[in-house]
C-alpha cells in the first residue's frame, strides 16, 4: 500500500493576471515556488481561493500554508488604516476564518509574510503599518519586485533557530511588520529589531516567517511542516 503523501493547503491571491489572449483577467493564483517548496519537501499542495463561507475544507488538509501578498486590513487590530496600507478585504475574511479555525483544530500552520501577520492578528496582536516610518529605511523591501536579504538572529532553544542552524540569511519582501506579537512568542528578529519569527508554544506547528522561504524552496521549513502532517 502506497503511503500518501500530506496534503498541504496553499492560501492563494486573487487579482488582475495576463496570460496569451486573456488580459487582465481576475484570476486565483500563487507563485509556483509555494506550490515546489510543499512538493519538493514531500507534500501534496492544494490551492485555497479566497472562501469565507465554512472552513470545511481544513477537514480533508494535514497542514495549512498561509502565504504572502497583500496587507492586512488594520481595522482587523484596531488602527486606521495608513496611506501606504493596500488591502484585499475578501483574503482578510476568508483567511482569518481558516486560521483561526485550523489553530482550534490544532492543524500544523506556517505563516509566510503576510501569513505571519496573519497568525499575529488572529492572536490579538498589531502591526506596524509602514516600516520604513519606524526604522528609517527601506531595507526590507528594496525595490518593486527586489528582494531584500539580510541576517537574522533565533532565541536558543526556539523551533526556528533549530531549524535554520547556522545559515541564518533570508530573502524579505515586506513593508508591515509586527508590533505586539499578542499570544505568539517572537523567536527571531532581524538587526533593527524587525520581528522576522513568531511560535505559539501551545499548539504542535504554528510558525509565522516574515521572510519568504519559499523563494529558496527551503525544505527545512517545509519540511517541517510536512513532518509535522504526516
Amino acid at each position: 500500500m502506497v503511503k500518501m503523501r500530506p496534503v498541504i493547503g496553499i492560501t492563494t491571491y486573487v487579482e488582475p493576471a495576463t496570460w496569451g489572449v486573456w488580459h487582465n483577467l481576475p484570476t486565483t493564483l500563487v507563485p509556483h515556488d509555494y506550490v515546489a517548496a510543499v512538493t519538493g519537501a514531500g507534500g501534496r499542495a492544494v490551492l485555497l481561493p479566497p472562501d469565507d463561507l465554512d472552513t470545511d475544507v481544513l477537514r480533508i488538509l494535514d497542514g495549512l500554508v498561509l502565504s504572502g501578498g497583500s496587507d492586512l486590513g488594520p481595522e482587523l487590530y484596531g488602527a486606521p488604516a495608513a496611506p501606504q496600507t493596500v488591502t484585499r478585504p475578501e483574503r482578510d475574511a476568508a483567511e482569518m476564518l481558516l486560521a483561526r479555525a485550523a489553530l482550534t483544530r490544532d492543524l500544523p500552520v506556517l505563516g509566510v509574510c503576510r501569513g505571519m501577520q496573519l497568525l499575529t492578528v488572529a492572536g490579538g496582536g498589531t502591526l506596524h503599518q509602514h516600516l520604513p516610518d519606524v526604522l528609517g529605511h527601506d531595507r526590507h523591501r528594496p525595490a518593486p519586485g527586489v528582494y531584500g536579504e539580510h541576517e537574522a538572529g533565533f532565541t536558543p532553544g526556539s523551533r526556528i533557530a533549530g531549524l535554520m542552524g547556522e545559515d541564518t540569511r533570508v530573502h524579505c519582501f515586506h513593508h508591515q511588520g509586527v508590533d505586539d506579537p499578542g499570544t505568539l512568542t517572537v523567536t527571531g528578529r532581524a538587526e533593527d529589531g524587525t520581528v522576522e519569527a513568531v511560535e505559539d508554544p501551545r499548539h504542535r506547528f504554528v510558525l509565522g516567517v516574515q521572510w519568504h522561504p519559499e523563494v529558496t524552496r527551503d525544505k527545512r521549513l517545509f519540511g517541517a511542516l510536512v513532518e509535522a502532517a504526516a
